[in-house]
Order: C-alpha cells, then structure tokens, then sequence
C-alpha cells in the first residue's frame, strides 16, 4: 500500500478516535458527575446529608453498568445512539455508548476523590454556616481538585481504549483501523502503527494529566 494512503488513513483514524474521547468524556463528566457527588453526600456513613435508600438505589446502579463488558454494551444501545444520532455504526454512534460506559466509572472516581477531603475542612465550613450546596462547589470540589484531575486522566485513557475495541463492530477509529487494514488484510504495519498511535495517545494525556495534578496539588 501506498505509504501516503497508509498516512491519510491513520490520519483520519486518529482524528475519529479523538473525536470519540473528546465527546466521550464530556457527556461522561455530566453524567457522571451529579451521580458522583449524590453518592458521596448521601452516603450513609460519612454524607453530608445521608439518604440510605438514594445511596443504595444508586450504588447498585452503578455496580451494573461498570460491571456490562463494553462491547456487548454496546450492542444493547444500538436502537438508542440510532436514536440520539440516527445511526448505529460509525464515530458519533459510538459516543453514546462510550459516555454512558465511562458515567459510573466517572461517579464512583468523584465519590471517591471527594471523599478524600478531611471531615474537619467539611466540619468547619457547615459551623459556619455553609449550606450544602455550598459545601460542594466551595470545599469538596477544590480541596479534591488534584484527585479528580487523576481520576479524569484515568478515564480519558480508559476511554482510549474502549474506543479501540468499539472499531472490532463498526466503531472506527484506531481500532477499525488495526482491524479492517491490519489484521484482516494481513498488513502487520498497518496494526502496529494503529497500536503505536494509541500508546502514544495515551502517553501524552497521562504526562499531560499528571503535570496539571501537580501544579494543582502545590497551590495548596
């Protein structure tokens, strides 16, 4: 194959695989971040305003979509991104499944990085008064700020690789790529730059998510 069509190729597939993290990541934060902050308040046993039937009622819904492999997922919400998108294959088809697999997993990285706050911080800011939403924006959320940088970084590089394995059932991107040309084709080039491609992804967004944590954690 010409090395210039090798290049248009992965070209076109890295630009669809950032559009999948890209968007991805964005729904799943407003997914999953109202959900991360009910189960952290209303957790019964260091809440801020415990609800046991809201926090078990959710805690069991996140357990059953983050325990759904991704790609049988996946196939279970066809008719709804052919709803959202008006169709089932393709780059924006993906993206819906792709939020909707990453939202627990985004809940449950916020519960737990909120949760990491001191209860005195929370228990000096409500003597003064604070209400509760205030509590959240104005102490959770900055105090954990360094905590929930890990945990997005964790997710976008998560979601690098669901989006690889959503091009093995028409999800394009890197994975149709190393798929379709590569292994199918029987071009071992084709996959192993597919793959470099991913490594590399993967390696900037974590140098990039781990300086802005630092940078963050030393303004402190």
């Amino acid at each position: 194959m010409d090395p210039h069509k090798i290049f248009m190729l992965v070209n076109e597939a890295s630009l669809q695989t950032f559009e999948m993290v890209v968007f991805s990541t964005v729904f799943s934060l407003v997914l999953g971040l109202p959900l991360g902050i009910l189960l952290c308040t209303s957790d019964p046993q260091s809440g801020i305003k415990a609800r046991p039937v809201l926090y078990q009622v959710l805690t069991r819904i996140v357990n059953a979509l983050r325990s759904f492999p991704f790609i049988i997922l996946m196939i279970i919400l066809f008719p709804l991104s052919r709803i959202i998108v008006g169709t089932s294959i393709g780059t924006k088809a993906t993206i819906v499944p792709l939020s909707i697999a990453a939202a627990p997993f985004v809940a449950r990285i916020i519960e737990s990085a909120l949760k990491e706050v001191d209860a005195g911080v929370v228990q000096a800011a409500r003597a003064m008064g604070s209400s509760i939403m205030q509590i959240i924006w104005k102490v959770l959320i900055p105090e954990s700020m360094h905590a929930l940088i890990d945990g997005i970084t964790l997710t976008i590089i998560n979601l690098i690789g669901y989006s690889a394995m959503a091009g093995a059932i028409g999800g394009g991107g890197l994975g149709d790529l190393a798929i379709r040309y590569g292994y199918q084709r029987f071009r071992p080039e084709i996959m192993a730059i597919a793959v470099v491609v991913i490594l590399v992804l993967v390696e900037i967004i974590q140098f990039i998510g781990t300086m802005l944590s630092h940078r963050v954690a030393s303004r402190r």
